[in-house]
């Protein structure tokens, strides 16, 4: 569910109004009953809800329209709406950890969550920069990215949840390699015999050769490198500022973006109802909205759900078919 005082409960609600949602899957949220059924409310939704129990979760009905709660009774029902809560923050966090629980143990297929607050997250106790790590750590997984998904493009990440000054530390050859290696891993598992990758640069032109900063040769050519040696099909550092512009025409599958608002700029701009969060590393399936908790509507019904419909359609693809 995310975080409820955020449009999480709203989104979900409004995007399993839809009956192709239970036409490819078994949707079950794990959060709370009251949340949904405030929820219910601000969106006007007559979708039946029920509670379940874990031991429920094998024997659902697959065709019933039904929306399913496993309900773990964390907040008030007055909770504030858009206002941010340790409270709301700590459920979150719960919330995420039965999903990965129950997934890890093969009890779901997979995971798609709604949007956290990192604010109330931490000043529920759990201090994490997002989703992602909580995921990570919970997991056990120490090589992992976040992954966009948007109409026409698709960017992987070598940092995420730090500042640019940070970032720029944490880039390494290593990692480089680790993460193009992780984006043709994941894109050959999703049917992509050879994927075409590209990586940019961390400066403006890619360096220009040492003109504009440094970086490049130390922290990213011999990644790239090591991973042409091994027959992936990468080039780079390349410019951002026409690689992506690039890769929507269609010359790459996939960019490999050196920091968090290098890559999601882009992706942002085809617009936050297309876009989707992608884990990949992890041993289970975890995909995610692309925006956040939008406190500043939450109560109000007009929160867009096409991205939350469409992180369930990539996670149900994703899933293993056994």
């Amino acid at each position: 569910m995310g975080d409820a005082a955020g449009v999480g409960p709203e989104i979900i609600l409004k995007s399993l109004q839809h009956s192709e949602m239970h036409d490819i899957c078994r949707p079950v949220i794990i959060g709370d009953m009251s949340m949904l059924e405030r929820a219910k409310t601000f969106v006007g939704s007559e979708v039946p809800v029920r509670a379940i129990t874990e031991d429920e979760l094998t024997d659902l009905a697959e065709d019933s329209g039904t929306v399913y709660c496993l309900d773990l009774d964390l907040l008030p029902a007055d909770l504030p709406v858009g206002k941010v809560s340790p409270e709301a923050g700590h459920a979150a966090f719960e919330y995420l950890a039965t999903a990965i629980r129950l997934a890890m143990d093969g009890k779901i297929s997979a995971i798609c969550t709604a949007p956290l607050n990192k604010e109330a997250l931490q000043k529920g106790g759990h201090l994490y920069p997002g989703h992602t790590e909580i995921l990570a750590d919970l997991t056990g997984t120490e090589e992992y990215s976040m992954m966009l998904s948007a109409p026409n493009l698709r960017v992987i990440h070598v940092t995420t949840h730090v500042g640019i000054v940070d970032a720029i530390k944490m880039i390494n050859p290593e990692r480089v390699y680790r993460v193009i290696q992780l984006a043709h891993e994941t894109l050959r598992r999703s049917g992509l015999e050879n994927p075409k990758i590209a990586v940019c640069g961390i400066n403006p032109h890619a360096g220009e050769n040492g003109l504009f900063g440094y970086g490049e040769e130390e922290k990213v050519i011999p990644g790239v490198e090591r991973a042409q040696e091994e027959g992936i099909d990468v080039v780079g550092p390349l410019p951002a500022d026409t690689l992506f512009f690039r890769a929507v025409r269609g010359d790459f599958d996939i960019v490999v973006a050196m920091y968090h608002d290098q890559g999601h700029g882009p992706v942002k701009v085809l617009g936050l109802d297309a876009g989707v969060n992608i884990t990949v590393g992890l041993p289970i399936v975890r995909t995610s909205v692309d925006h956040g908790t939008a406190f500043d509507i939450a109560g109000t019904g007009i929160a867009d759900e096409k991205s939350l419909m469409e992180a369930i359609r990539q996670a149900v693809d994703l899933a293993p078919k056994s």
